[in-house]
């Protein structure tokens, strides 16, 4: 992890309520799939914690939703240009073992951004087969990214495009005949607890990057603590954001 002068390059609306912001470093940063960047905002003194969805060498892009006053700050006054007070890269990501052929990945709404960086990273050497849940058509986003995989499937809650559900849904019409060795998922917590009482007993590892608030992100501040199906606590910031779906409650 290191603290970075960055100089936006890009900040776009994407989707309805959604941006991306693409900048460059002062030097090469290596960031692996899952990873997450703590974003500073003029005037603001928290950090925004932010997935990165690609990472090049100097120039990375992350993708946020604007929620609040700080995020809407940053949409609207980070041009191509400005500088900014970035720390990464933070949290443990997603890890993919030699024998795993077949990965799945199943995200919804802002959960889908750290999976992209899964995708791009093990599309041209592995079957990467994806999952991804929007509200409606006006939300969809990334779909130039997400058609690297060997296959895609969109579901949108209002059927306005693709699979008319959620992307678990979606995911478990097709589990058993893909019959993946690992499934990746983001997204709200009612439906990571969906994936986890579906996949109970199946055999197939699922590892889950779970979305709190975060005040430092590097687990100094604690405000991110999750429970532990073991009775432990958990730093999401530090000792996540991903976790084998077994290992925290939901």
């Amino acid at each position: 992890m290191r603290e970075v002068t960055a100089t936006v390059l890009e900040n776009k609306r994407i989707a309805e309520t959604v941006f991306s912001l693409t900048f460059s470093t002062e030097e090469e940063v290596t960031v692996r799939p899952g990873q997450f960047a703590m974003v500073g905002v003029g005037g603001y003194p928290l950090r925004r914690p932010i997935a990165v969805c690609m990472a090049e060498g100097e120039r990375i892009t992350v993708c946020y939703q604007v929620k609040g006053s700080g995020t809407k700050f940053l949409s609207e006054n980070y041009k191509t240009g400005e500088k900014l007070s970035v720390l990464l890269p933070l949290g443990n990501g997603f890890y993919v073992k030699d024998s795993e052929q077949k990965i799945a990945v199943v995200g919804g709404g802002v959960g889908i951004f750290p999976l992209i960086s899964v995708i791009r990273r093990y599309a041209a050497e592995k079957e990467v087969y994806s999952y991804m849940g929007f509200r409606n058509r006006g939300a969809l986003c990334m779909e130039y990214e997400m058609t690297r995989s060997k296959r895609l499937t969109v579901a949108t809650d209002d059927g306005s495009v693709g699979f008319h559900g959620n992307a678990v849904q979606a995911f478990l019409n097709d589990c058993d005949r893909i019959k993946p060795d690992v499934v990746f998922s983001c997204g709200p917590v009612p439906m990571l607890r969906a994936l986890q009482a579906a996949m109970a007993g199946k055999g197939i590892p699922v590892y889950v990057s779970l979305e709190e608030r975060m005040g430092c992100g590097i687990g100094a501040c604690l405000v991110c603590v999750c429970d532990k199906t073991d009775g432990a606590h958990a730093r999401v910031c530090k000792d996540g954001p991903v976790f084998e779906i077994g290992e925290v409650r939901l």
